[in-house]
C-alpha cells in the first residue's frame, strides 16, 4: 500500500474514527453483480432502449450503445486504478483527495453525494408508477413500501444483499436472452438487418440524445469502487468494473439491435413511441404469455435491486466522510463494533433523504415518470459522468506516492489521456441535449437547473474544506486518508492463532 498519509510523507495526526467496513468479504463476482445490478438490464430493455429509439430515432442505436461503452470503458481505467491504489470507500473523494487535492476531494464528495442520490431516488418514482399502473393506488404509496424494504435491506451485511442481487441479475439477463431470441428468430425484414451498426446511421440531430440515454444505461457500472475496502484483493474492483462495461456494452448493443430487427429499422422508432406497439413485450409474447409475466416481474424486481446496489453505495459514501469528520463522526460509528458488516448510519441518512425527495415530488403533484425519474437520472448520469472525467485527470495527474512503483503507461498515462478527450465529447453532447431529454419547452431555463446543481455542490465542497483547513486542521489534514490501518482495526482472518 503507497504512503498516503499527506504531503512529504509527514504522519498525519487524524480523529477519524477508528470503525472499519468488513474487510476481505466481496469477491470479484459479488462486485460485478452490484454493479450489473445497479445499471439494471431490465430497466435499461424496457425502459432506455424503447424511450432512447422513441425520442431520437436514431437507428444506428446499437452501434451508439458499443461506441459509448468504450469511452466509459477507456475512463474507467484510471478511476479503478486510482481506487484499488487509495481503497477509499468513498471513491471519488478519496481519488481526487489523493490525485489533485484535499479541496478538490470534498468538492467530488459532495457531487457524488447529488449524483447517486439523485438516481437512485429517481428509481422510486419509476417503481411507484409502473406497480400503480398495474395494481392501483397512487404511486407514492408504492414508492413508500419500497423505500421501507431497501431501508430494511440496507442495514443489513451487503453480502447477504448481494445474493438477492445476483437472483434478479441473473433472470433478468434470461429475459433480456430470451427477447434477443424471440426478434432475429422472427425478423421483421424476412432476414437480419445490420443497420443498427451502421455508421451511416449516426449521422442524424438525434445522436446526442441516443448518446446521453446511453450514458444513462451505464451509470452504476462504477458501483464497486467503493467496496474496494471490503473486496478480497484490490485488483477485483478493476475486474469487476472492466467486466461491467464489456458484459453489459455488449447486452446493451444486442437488444437494441434485436429490437430493429425484430419491427424493422425504419419502423423501430414509431413503434417504440406508440404505446399500443408494447416494446418490448410485445416481442416476447412471440415465446410466449408466460415469459411476457416474468418479463413485467423482473422489471419490477430489477428497480428494487438497482435502488439497493446505489443504497449501498451511498451509505459508504457518507460513512467514509464522516469517519473522517467532514460530515458528523456519527454517522460513521457501528454501535459499540469496530468492524461493522453495513454502515448504519450512512444506511439512515440516504433513506431519510429518500423520504423528503419522495415525499417533496409528491405533494407537489408531478409525475412520477417524465418529471421526478428523467430530471433526477438525468442529474446523475450528468454528474457522475463528470467524476469519471475527473477520476481520470487524478489518474493522469497523481503523484508516485500513489502510483506506486512501476505503474504502467496505459492506466496512468495514455488511458486517462484518452478517456477525458472521449469523455468530454460524450459530455458536450449530453449538455447539449438536456432540454430534448427533459421535454423542456425551447428557451425555458429549467435545463441549466442541472448543471447550476453540480457547480453548486462541487463549490461548495470546496468552500466547506477552505473551512475545514482553517478551523479543523486534523480534520483536513485526514481527507481522503482515513481508511483505518489493519492494526487499527485488524480483520477477523487476521485475528487468529
Amino acid at each position: 500500500m503507497p504512503d498516503l498519509s499527506g504531503a512529504g510523507g509527514a504522519a498525519v495526526k487524524s480523529t477519524h474514527v477508528q470503525v472499519a467496513l468488513a474487510r476481505r468479504t466481496l469477491t470479484p463476482f459479488g462486485l460485478w453483480v452490484i454493479g450489473a445490478a445497479a445499471s439494471a438490464p431490465m430497466v435499461v430493455l424496457a425502459g432506455g432502449i424503447v424511450a432512447t429509439y422513441a425520442t431520437t430515432k436514431v437507428t444506428a442505436l446499437p452501434l451508439t450503445f458499443v461506441l459509448v461503452a468504450g469511452t466509459v470503458a477507456v475512463l474507467a481505467v484510471g478511476y479503478t486504478a486510482m481506487a484499488r491504489q487509495v481503497r477509499h470507500p468513498a471513491a471519488y473523494y478519496g481519488i481526487l483527495a489523493n490525485g489533485l487535492g484535499r479541496g478538490w476531494g470534498v468538492a467530488a464528495g459532495l457531487v457524488a453525494l447529488v449524483a447517486y442520490n439523485a438516481i437512485q431516488t429517481s428509481l422510486y418514482g419509476l417503481f411507484g408508477a409502473t406497480i400503480a399502473a398495474q395494481l392501483g393506488g397512487t404511486w407514492w404509496a408504492w414508492a413508500g413500501i419500497a423505500l421501507a424494504g431497501v431501508g430494511v435491506l440496507g442495514l443489513r451485511a451487503i453480502v447477504l444483499s448481494t445474493r438477492v442481487l445476483a437472483a434478479v441479475l441473473a433472470v433478468s439477463l434470461l429475459v433480456v436472452t430470451a427477447f434477443v431470441l424471440a426478434g432475429v428468430g422472427q425478423p421483421a425484414d424476412g432476414g437480419l438487418s445490420w443497420a443498427g451498426f451502421d455508421a451511416s446511421g449516426l449521422a442524424v440531430s438525434g445522436l446526442g440524445g441516443a448518446v446521453a440515454f446511453c450514458v444513462a444505461a451505464f451509470m452504476g457500472i462504477d458501483a464497486p469502487g467503493s467496496f474496494v475496502e471490503e473486496a478480497i484483493d484490490r485488483r477485483s474492483v478493476s475486474r469487476a468494473t472492466t467486466a461491467g462495461v464489456v458484459v453489459l456494452g455488449g447486452v446493451y448493443a444486442v437488444a437494441a439491435w434485436a429490437m430493429g430487427v425484430a419491427v424493422g429499422p425504419g419502423a423501430v422508432a414509431e413503434v417504440a413511441a406508440d404505446p399500443a406497439g408494447g416494446l418490448p413485450f410485445s416481442v416476447l409474447e412471440r415465446l410466449g404469455g408466460g415469459w411476457v409475466v416474468l418479463a413485467e416481474l423482473m422489471l419490477v424486481f430489477a428497480i428494487v435491486t438497482s435502488m439497493l446496489a446505489f443504497h449501498a453505495v451511498l451509505a459508504r459514501y457518507v460513512f467514509a466522510m464522516a469517519r473522517e469528520g467532514v460530515l458528523p463522526a456519527g454517522l460513521a460509528r457501528g454501535g459499540r463494533a469496530t468492524r461493522v458488516s453495513a454502515p448504519r448510519g450512512g444506511s439512515l441518512t440516504q433513506t431519510g433523504v429518500a423520504t423528503v425527495v419522495v415525499g417533496a415530488f409528491a405533494f407537489s403533484g408531478a409525475d412520477p415518470v417524465t418529471a421526478m425519474f428523467t430530471w433526477l437520472s438525468t442529474l446523475g448520469a450528468m454528474g457522475l459522468l463528470c467524476l469519471l472525467l475527473a477520476a481520470s485527470v487524478a489518474a493522469f495527474r497523481a503523484p508516485d506516492s500513489v502510483r506506486g512503483p512501476r505503474p504502467g503507461v496505459w492506466e496512468w498515462r495514455l488511458a486517462p489521456a484518452l478517456g477525458v478527450l472521449g469523455g468530454l465529447v460524450v459530455l458536450a453532447l449530453m449538455l447539449g441535449n438536456v432540454s430534448s431529454l427533459l421535454g423542456a419547452a425551447p428557451g425555458s431555463l429549467y435545463p441549466i437547473l442541472l448543471p447550476a446543481i453540480l457547480v453548486a455542490a462541487a463549490v461548495a465542497g470546496g468552500v466547506w474544506a477552505g473551512i475545514l483547513r482553517r478551523a479543523r486542521p486534523e480534520v483536513y489534514a485526514g481527507i481522503g486518508r482515513g481508511t483505518p490501518t489493519a492494526h487499527a482495526v485488524p480483520d477477523a482472518i487476521n485475528v487468529s492463532i
